[in-house]
């Protein structure tokens, strides 16, 4: 019988599984809604999906054990936790899943190093200090209201707040007028705003991250300073944590794809002596919380460590 293990990375747009051989092997592969605890709109459902996906035909009693790597899982770990048992148990598996913010399988999914540093910046934004594959300090990531500054659904968010400035006369006109729903009429921005957001969560904001992009890219004055604004409190988040041994990865679409907020980050870690890897996308993070997975609570074993780059490859 070929034991087994689970990864899951859940976060505010899409939630990845990834079932894996103890060797390092991917057995199955799952990829579902968002899974934020704190944001997404039915993240156990999410969860159950993508699980179900992976899982196939794969027997339940193959599976040794699961790491839930999600979004919101630190401010919220109680939820997460109990969102992550009962899609175990919905999908006939046996014991619990560990929880662990989604940081850590970003982390593991760049690299088989025990600890670093990892700065997300997708739909939402934070940085964790990780130390022998555990969080050992973090900064932001307390969700779209409170912070999650530099993110993608701050980025929108800025977009919005922009036109309407602009079309009340607060500020000069903007690009962004035609990205934003709403047709140029603030009343009808601010409705659709509160719909989408309503519907899907900050993940609706952050749809207009690329738009706001583009208009940075043909010179949009606007969205230059979101860009830039953004860049300076990414850097700042991650900074917060202080110098740490290990690689610094960068994850998260919008530090992944090649972007102008990519382009400052890096810029603004340029001359700080740090090893700045770059996290892969697709279900790079499930296959980091697979790697947990085998890893296990403590330090792991020279196989374990084996399988872990044989799951990066």
């Amino acid at each position: 019988m070929t034991a087994l293990v689970v990864g899951v990375d859940g976060g505010g747009t899409s939630t990845r599984c990834v079932v894996a051989t103890h060797a390092g092997e991917v057995a199955g592969r799952g990829r579902a809604a968002g899974s934020n605890a704190l944001s997404s709109a039915d993240p156990g459902a999410a969860l159950r999906a993508a699980l179900r996906a992976a899982l196939g035909g794969l027997p339940p009693g193959q599976v040794t054990a699961g790491v839930f790597a999600l979004a919101g899982s630190g401010p919220a770990g109680g939820r997460a936790a109990g969102l992550a048992a009962d899609a175990w148990r919905a999908c006939g598996l046996a014991g619990r899943p560990a929880v662990v913010p989604d940081t850590l399988a970003a982390f593991a999914g760049a690299t088989a190093e025990p600890s670093g540093t990892v700065l997300v910046a997708g739909t939402g934004a934070v940085a964790t200090r990780v130390t022998g594959r555990g969080p050992a300090g973090r900064a932001d990531g307390y969700g779209w209201i409170l912070g999650d500054e530099g993110s993608g659904a701050w980025i929108g968010r800025r977009a919005v707040r922009a036109v309407l400035a602009a079309l009340d006369g607060r500020a000069g006109p903007t690009a962004l007028r035609d990205a934003v729903p709403g047709g140029g009429a603030a009343e009808r921005i601010v409705d659709a705003v509160h719909a989408g957001v309503a519907e899907a969560g900050p993940a609706w904001l952050a749809r207009l991250a690329p738009a706001v992009e583009a208009a940075a890219r043909h010179g949009d004055a606007a969205a230059l300073a979101i860009v830039r604004e953004a860049a300076e409190r990414l850097l700042a988040t991650v900074r917060a944590l202080g110098p740490c041994p290990g690689p610094l990865v960068l994850a998260g679409s919008l530090l992944t794809e090649p972007t102008l907020l990519a382009e400052r980050v890096r810029a603004g870690l340029a001359g700080a002596g740090l090893t700045v890897l770059t996290a892969r996308s697709g279900d790079a993070g499930a296959r980091g919380a697979a790697a947990l997975a085998l890893h296990g609570p403590g330090p792991g074993t020279p196989a374990s460590a084996a399988a872990h780059r044989r799951l990066l490859s």
